[in-house]
């Protein structure tokens, strides 16, 4: 079997894991949905108050709503023992760990985006960014779960350990964010934001490729490999 078919049914396998799994893929789409809808009524419905604010709120929701599955990514495997066999498989465990943490985007990462532009109407975020801001949650959430995944592979040995897996990657978080932010509100103020836009795109790819690596050291530290 090629490296190719062997990473796809790994991905496939994931997928149906996580639908089998469907109340923890609900969670995080109705986390963010319910954290942006109550914020007008919350703070404040002044349309242009809002508008200022659109862009960070949308990235903060997608953030927390993102942290909600990270602790599940490697913890199943870890209980059922697969964990090990994951780490002496004979494909590269990078690959294998990374074939994971994309099936956590798709299914966590992707719908927060694909549900950004609904509910930036109701924020009342210039059209004209909502592209940008999908584009820039795409590439964010990627980000996020690739260093959520060191995180997650760090903690998957403790009982509790959702609370220190958030301290662990926040402050990895706050560029993205920052950047990411940037980028969406500039696009509504009609200022330039291909700068944010490429430092973010340059983090994911950074991501991509130191991450994997760091994950699987962190997985044969946890299972005492």
């Amino acid at each position: 079997m090629t490296m190719t078919a062997i990473l796809a049914r790994v991905l496939r396998r994931e997928l149906q894991l996580a639908y089998r799994r469907r109340a923890d893929l609900v969670n995080p789409l109705l986390f963010f949905l319910i954290v942006v809808t109550l914020f007008p009524i919350g703070v404040t419905p002044d349309l242009d108050k809002l508008a200022e604010m659109a862009a960070g709120v949308l990235w903060v929701a997608a953030l927390l709503a993102n942290l909600l599955s990270l602790d599940l990514l490697f913890r199943s495997d870890f209980e059922d023992g697969s964990l090990e066999q994951l780490l002496l498989a004979s494909t590269p465990p990078t690959l294998l760990v990374l074939c994971k943490v994309i099936a956590h985007w798709l299914v966590t990462g992707l719908p927060l985006t694909l549900l950004s532009p609904v509910l930036s109407v109701m924020l009342a975020l210039p059209a004209g960014a909502v592209p940008l801001l999908m584009l820039t949650l795409a590439l964010g959430t990627l980000t996020l779960s690739l260093i959520g995944g060191v995180g997650a592979a760090l903690t998957v040995g403790l009982r509790k350990g959702g609370l220190l897996l958030t301290v662990l990657i926040m402050p990895m978080f706050v560029p993205v964010i920052i950047f990411g932010t940037a980028a969406v509100q500039a696009a509504g103020d009609g200022l330039p934001w291909a700068g944010q836009l490429a430092l973010l795109a340059a983090m994911a790819l950074g991501a991509l490729v130191l991450t994997p690596l760091a994950t699987v050291a962190a997985l044969r530290i946890a299972v005492g490999d």
